[in-house]
C-alpha cells in the first residue's frame, strides 16, 4: 500500500505541477493557484509517507 500511496503523491504533485505552468501559461489565475495547491498537497503527502518509513524503520530496529 504504501508504494501506491507514494506513487499516488507523486502524480498529485507532477498533475499541480503541469496545472500551475498551464495556468502560468495562459494567465489563468485559477488554474495556477489550484496547481500550486495540488503541487503542495502531493509535496506534504510525500513527506508524511516519509515520516511512516522513518518511524517504521525504527520500531523495526528497536525490535531486533
Amino acid at each position: 500500500m504504501a508504494l501506491e500511496d507514494k506513487a499516488r503523491n507523486a502524480a498529485q504533485t507532477a498533475r499541480g505541477k503541469a496545472k500551475k505552468v498551464a495556468g502560468g501559461a495562459t494567465d489563468d489565475k485559477g488554474l495556477e493557484a489550484e496547481g500550486k495547491a495540488d503541487e503542495t498537497m502531493g509535496h506534504l503527502k510525500q513527506a508524511g509517507e516519509k515520516v511512516k518509513d522513518a518511524v517504521r524503520d525504527a520500531t523495526e530496529h528497536e525490535d531486533r
